[in-house]
């Protein structure tokens, strides 16, 4: 029995199958943590229904075809902005929760398709083979042949070694993850032809089948080094928007008035909701990875910019159904809505959901309208807590920071962070802030945080000794700040007292995580469980090679890391 046996289960019998292409045609995804049993096979876990799971597959697909002309039109000094801006939305709906609508994903296949003629026009003459993704192939009318042509072109692929399609999907799922901040940088002007440039090159390179397993490697560390480009760009968006994140107090309670919760990633979404609701009455709230949101001066000079309401977002299902107003999705981590809320729900940019409103543009007077015809809240002040903890807040009290290292004060910094997700074993994230020794700090970015940013964690010599650094594309300003304290003590990253622990749920996570690797960043603990797309030929090179580790206990795993 060979690993993809052990993987996928044992096939009793196999059938000659194209390249690319599997002979499975059950659903099977396991791009997210939360992957049932290796891969979800008859509905994803997330709410992806097959026919979906089968249309982003053939949108994958056909993206490659795309970036094989469009690599091979670079070559010769030919691009083009559409087919770049097409590229990475694509690849952002197939990324976990985002467009759970087979209507739109067929749409965005019809225009892939368009877009692939399109690119070998301008790639010219092409000598040599053109693999199959790439080839003329022509879009089935119905729905139902749309969907058995994605069955054929699913993740599953046996006709490559095993490792080597296991570095691929690495591949594919960072270049998916940093899709997300390049489309977040774009809607704030900002774009990078060398972000585009290389999704074509590593797309491409899935359909070479002469690559080796060096090969393949090359570019996920190479796709890291992308990842860290456009989170800088992005970075750098948000600053020139709205200014560097200051520590700003967040109020958990609720304020009198009408109300609308915002979810997801975007801060110019959010901008817009603010000018269009200003001297309305009606208070805006933020939610999940809009929290960070509140440190910026550009956004936080709103006088009704709230607070932020309820937690991560596999919460959401009971915690919308409390919210008594308009609630708005911008980005991924969408979920079946409850019919509680489905009425007063809308959604926006690539995320879609089957039977909820979608805002096309930037016109939000609909969603207005919703949270004028509900009920609000009341006066009920809650918690504070912190958040603006970027890099250019930490590094200016660096000083105090190298300070108490040096005096013994500060022993340890964790960064603890990443994506949050309702699989069991999340609670360690929680033990291990609390178990932390008194004379440690700990970052944090992304949902993760709030599996203990409500927590007291006091402070070291007037530093708090929890900071919330901000998303999850944030991972920039923790990098920052970790170079800059390696050049204060004159050693590298690595020989810092600082260590990384590390949830993850979906694809943007993956893309940070060959940041890392990319800078060469060791010692990483993951969890609550490791990729199931990840072999164990892959998984021993990671080990051995930057000694990244599954979290085990908070306790055991405080007592290692610490030496005790």
């Amino acid at each position: 029995m060979g690993i993809m046996d052990l993987l996928f289960g044992k096939k009793e019998t196999q059938t000659p199958i194209p390249a690319g292409a599997t002979n499975d045609p059950a659903m099977f995804c396991y791009q997210c943590e939360q992957a049932a049993n290796g891969g979800c096979s008859v509905v994803g876990v997330c709410g992806k229904q097959p026919d979906v799971a089968a249309l982003q597959d053939l949108l994958v697909y056909t993206l490659k075809g795309i970036a094989f002309w469009a690599d091979k039109a670079r070559e010769n000094g030919a691009k083009d902005q559409e087919i770049d801006r097409f590229m990475i939305d694509g690849l952002f709906a197939t990324v976990t929760n985002v467009d759970f609508d087979p209507e739109e994903i067929a749409k965005l296949v019809s225009e892939a398709v368009r877009l692939r003629d399109k690119a070998r026009q301008l790639a010219g003459n092409v000598t040599g083979p053109v693999p199959a993704a790439a080839q003329n192939w022509s879009l089935p009318a119905s729905r139902e042949e749309q969907v058995k042509l994605g069955e054929l072109h699913g993740v599953k692929d046996y006709s490559v070694d095993a490792d080597i399609h296991s570095v691929r999907e690495l591949i594919t799922y960072g270049i998916k993850g940093y899709a997300a901040y390049a489309d977040h940088a774009r809607i704030l002007g900002k774009e990078s032809d060398e972000i585009y440039a290389f999704t074509h090159k590593a797309l491409a390179a899935q359909l070479d089948d002469s690559l080796d397993l060096n090969a393949n490697v090359g570019l996920a560390l190479e796709t890291g080094r992308i990842n860290y480009l456009t989170m800088e760009l992005l970075n750098q968006a948000h600053v020139e928007a709205y200014g560097h994140p200051e520590p700003t107090p967040v109020q958990l309670g609720t304020r009198d008035g009408k109300a609308i919760l915002v979810s997801g990633h975007d801060l110019k979404f959010l901008e817009e909701i603010l000018k269009q609701t200003e001297g309305t009455g009606v208070n805006i709230y933020t939610h999940g990875e809009m929290l960070p949101a509140h440190g910026y001066p550009g956004l936080k000079k709103y006088s009704h910019l709230a607070g932020n309401f309820g937690g991560a977002w596999q919460d959401q299902h009971k915690e919308f159904k409390e919210f008594p107003g308009a609630i708005i999705f911008n980005t991924n981590c969408i979920q079946k809505p409850a019919d509680s809320y489905k009425d007063r729900l809308f959604t926006w940019g690539l995320v879609q959901w089957p039977g909820v409103k979608h805002v096309d543009g930037w016109d939000f007077s609909e969603v207005i309208k919703k949270a004028k015809e509900c009920d609000g809240f009341e006066d009920a002040p809650g918690q504070e807590i912190l958040t603006g903890f970027g890099h250019n807040a930490i590094l200016g009290v660096a000083d105090k920071v190298i300070e108490g290292v040096k005096g013994g004060a500060i022993k340890h910094f964790f960064l603890v962070g990443g994506c949050d997700g309702a699989k069991s074993g999340r609670n360690y994230y929680t033990e291990f802030a609390e178990k932390a020794p008194k004379d440690t700090v700990i970052l944090t970015l992304a949902c993760g945080k709030f599996r203990f940013n409500k927590l007291d964690l006091g402070d070291i010599g007037g530093i708090p000794r929890l900071l919330d650094v901000g998303q999850c594309n944030d991972a920039y300003s923790a990098i920052q700040v970790a170079v800059a304290l390696a050049d204060a003590f004159e050693c590298g990253v690595n020989d810092l007292p600082l260590s990384l622990v590390l949830s993850w749920y979906e694809q943007k996570a993956v893309a940070i995580l060959l940041t890392l690797l990319h800078l060469g960043i060791k010692n990483i603990k993951i969890g609550p469980s490791l990729p199931a797309f990840v072999t164990p030929n892959v998984l021993n090179f990671l080990v051995e090679n930057y000694n990244i580790g599954p979290i085990t206990t908070a306790e055991e795993d405080l007592k290692a890391i610490l030496g005790e």
